[in-house]
């Protein structure tokens, strides 16, 4: 006899919204985390001094906020105490000679900006943001919509009725096309392409990479839309609104509680779980598992009575990670004051690269084991619109290199030695960390004198806290065309049904991939009854 309609293994977004919305349809749900806290890759900590609030790994919210499942629940979370802090400018780039480019929310600006960057490239701009808002409906229909449905089959089909085959035939080849080619052929300028060109890294691509071009544009008509917002107080306020509107719901969330195995019923359905401390608990309807493809099969089901069919044990074999990620820290005494610009320091996520081609070779450096000798730094700046997540007058900063290597063959730069085991330890990582600091300390005036404290975490580390991020991807797995859309995260794989009844996959590592959009999550409940 089971207490629960579902049991659902994990509690990141995905696990959170799904946890949710089947609580909204009446369903009673038991989230099992093996952690001691909720969340995965949302995670508030005074990491640094007391006072000072990081989000140690995800931050960045507009891809919750303009979700679905912000949609359906949105009211919900709100009312539960989740806010949201905006900032007028999301984004931003600057070069190493002090060039550099501010991006708002505002279009005119926008345009102006690049204009005056290169005469004809702000109108680009303006005609591929006009073009991808009249596609919208069905771009984003096959990036976050059950692509293995009929809604999804009569889509594509009215879009040939429209188009024409051919047309539709265009339509996505242009949508598969590299960010390096667009961007040197829609803009002259080289300071507008450094704009763009890491943004390419936070979908898990590189520039050359297969449909990274549609990324950018899709990135570009988001955040112009709706910025890059944060949680006020930190990303853990979302969990805790997620927290009390599960339990308002009848719903219960279990911490310290590490799934060992999923137990099979009756005709080897997905009855329930077994816990490592031996509690065994049962669900009536179903198993929803928030993990990398690896637990799944490798550890919660490997000894289920019936054996592996033989495409999803290929593919378990075949499934490759991508990038690792490293997360670097700062308290410091005041605002930091930019030496190029001072407007710089009011914008959300500020990259800090060479350009197009040093996003390039970074990104390679990176995929060959090597730190990279001079790597693209996402540099978040949350206390600037968000003034909780500091003392008064004080200041964080917010730190993503999204090109670390999961497992160390080298040093581009040939200066920090690496083990021979390949293996992330203490000594490389802060190495490693004086380099983006001395990067840092470069552009920012004074910033040794107002430096109070830094915190830097490894792949290894971020690993270390979530077992799916597996050689520290934040991803759930690599992100290039083969193992995306249709064929996440096999090529077998239909929807979040596994083989065995009753047992669904959900997460980074399924459709529609990463991010905090909360997308599998929000597919598979709303699929399920």
């Amino acid at each position: 006899m089971s207490d629960y309609d579902y049991i659902i293994v994990g509690s990141g977004i995905n696990a959170l919204v799904a946890a949710a919305m089947l609580g909204k349809k009446g369903r009673k749900v038991l989230v099992l985390e093996r952690s001691d806290r909720i969340g995965g890759c949302l995670r508030t900590e005074e990491i640094t001094e007391p006072g000072f609030r990081h989000d140690v790994m995800a931050t960045t919210m507009v891809l919750f906020l303009t979700s679905p499942a912000y949609g359906a629940l949105g009211k919900d979370l709100e009312a539960r105490g989740l806010e949201f802090a905006h900032a007028d400018l999301p984004t931003g780039v600057l070069r190493p000679n002090g060039a550099n480019v501010i991006f708002s929310k505002d279009r005119s600006r926008n345009v102006a900006t690049f204009e005056a960057l290169s005469p004809g490239d702000g109108q680009a701009y303006s005609r591929d943001m006009d073009r991808l808002g009249a596609d919208a409906p069905f771009l984003f229909a096959l990036l976050g919509g059950a692509l293995w449905s009929g809604t999804t089959l009569k889509t594509v089909a009215k879009q040939s009725w429209g188009r024409g085959l051919r047309g539709l035939a265009a339509w996505f080849g242009e949508a598969l096309a590299p960010a390096r080619g667009y961007l040197e052929n829609n803009y002259k300028s080289e300071d507008i392409q450094a704009l763009w060109a890491p943004w390419v890294l936070h979908c898990g691509l590189g520039p050359e990479s297969a449909y990274s071009a549609e990324m950018l544009k899709v990135i570009g008509f988001a955040i112009e839309l709706a910025g890059c917002p944060i949680a006020k107080g930190g990303a853990a306020s979302l969990t805790a609104a997620f927290e009390r509107l599960i339990a308002d719901q009848g719903g219960k969330i279990r911490t310290g509680a590490d799934v060992e195995r999923i137990i099979p019923g009756p005709g080897n359905r997905a009855d329930g779980v077994r816990l490592t401390s031996g509690e065994t608990l049962r669900a009536k309807s179903g198993v929803i598992c928030s993990t990398t493809p690896n637990q799944l099969y490798g550890r919660l089901t490997q000894d289920w009575p019936a054996p592996l069919p033989e495409a999803v044990k290929d593919g378990v074999a075949r499934y490759r990670y991508g990038k690792g990620n490293m997360q670097i820290h700062y308290a410091l005494s005041e605002p930091p004051r930019w030496k190029a610009n001072p407007e710089l320091g009011k914008v959300a996520l500020l990259h800090l690269t060479p350009g197009l081609d040093g996003v390039s070779r970074a990104s390679n450096e990176c995929e060959r084991g090597l730190l990279p000798a001079e790597p693209s730094v996402c540099v978040g700046q949350p206390a600037s619109f968000d003034p909780s997540r500091a003392p008064e007058g004080k200041s964080i900063l917010w730190l993503q290199l999204p090109e670390a290597p999961r497992f160390l063959k080298g040093d581009a730069a040939g200066e920090i030695e690496t083990p021979a085991d390949g293996r992330w330890n203490e000594t490389v990582r802060e190495r490693y960390a004086d380099r983006i600091e001395a990067l840092l300390s470069r552009h920012i005036e004074n910033f040794d004198a107002i430096k109070l404290k830094r915190r830097a975490y490894s792949p290894a580390d971020l690993e270390s806290m979530n077992m799916n991020l597996v050689g520290g991807d934040p991803y759930g797995g690599f992100c290039g065309i083969d193992q995306f859309f249709l064929w996440r995260p096999f090529k077998s794989s239909v929807n979040h049904r596994t083989h065995i009844s009753g047992l669904y996959h959900i997460g980074a590592s399924a459709h529609p991939g990463p991010g905090l959009g909360g997308g599998s999550g929000f597919l598979l409940a709303s699929s399920l009854t």
